[in-house]
């Protein structure tokens, strides 16, 4: 019997809201995952660049970025970058990726340019992590569609629950028309203190409502630190508890046999 190919499982990080964790969330799960023997791939979906610069990688030396891939200058191949994870690679941006949503938007395709691009390596990699912008734009739309599953990181706020109900209108309106299969992986709390009446209120409406991770992101200052340094937290303080947060996330993601 031929073996099946592998083929990437592929997870957006997404929510519209800025300052909720995402780039947090997409680095230290994608480190997570590479130590536990993955084969990862982290694509910076965000012109900002903070997921590049938090594995080491500064969007100033990178000759090329996922920009070039979406524009069809450049094949994956040639702008994936090494991390100081030997399991780690990222897929950099610039601040080139304002054009891309520009460029692409009379074309018939625009949507469905990153998953076209990441199909090319699929094989190469066990699971892809997506950090979006903070919008619910073009490149956002683009991470849906190419996406296996969302992972919506969310600070108990107020206003969260608010911002939660546009994201979700958007899924549904992206798995109605180009991504029948994306699902809701679940709803991370991040910035999480148990010792806060409305943090804990949040939670409890959330869980009534959605799937919420066990595994719970708590204020940790090491892991705020980590990304001036340009590592992730377990490379930075992996006793730090943001650090130990994001293992238990990558081990519940991965099932018992992480």
């Amino acid at each position: 019997m031929l073996q099946e190919a592998r083929r990437a499982t592929v997870f957006a990080i997404a929510n519209q809201k800025g300052g909720v964790g995402k780039t947090t969330t997409a680095v230290n799960l994608a480190a997570s995952v590479a130590v536990a023997e993955r084969d990862t791939l982290l694509i910076d979906c965000d012109p900002q660049s903070n997921a590049s610069s938090g594995v080491g990688v500064a969007p100033r030396t990178v000759d090329r970025s996922l920009y070039d891939a979406l524009i069809a200058r450049a094949t994956l191949d040639q702008i994936v970058c090494s991390t100081p994870i030997d399991r780690l690679k990222v897929l950099p941006a610039t601040q080139d990726l304002v054009a891309a949503e520009l460029e692409l938007v009379d074309e018939d395709d625009r949507a469905t340019r990153l998953r076209k691009v990441l199909g090319e390596a699929s094989s190469q990699f066990d699971y892809m992590f997506i950090d979006c912008p903070p919008s619910l734009g073009l490149l956002t739309v683009n991470a849906l569609v190419a996406a296996d599953a969302v992972i919506v990181p969310m600070q108990c706020e107020y206003y969260a629950l608010e911002g939660l109900t546009y994201l979700m209108a958007t899924i549904e309106r992206v798995r109605s028309t180009l991504n029948p299969g994306l699902r809701v992986e679940g709803i991370l709390l991040t910035m999480y203190d148990p010792r806060n009446n409305l943090a804990r209120q949040v939670a409890a409406e959330v869980k009534g409502h959605f799937r919420v991770f066990d595994s719970v992101i708590p204020r940790n200052v090491r892991l705020s630190e980590a990304p001036s340094h340009g590592k992730p937290a377990l490379l930075y303080d992996a006793q730090a508890k943001g650090a130990q947060g994001y293992l238990s996330l990558a081990h519940e993601l991965l099932g018992d046999g992480a």
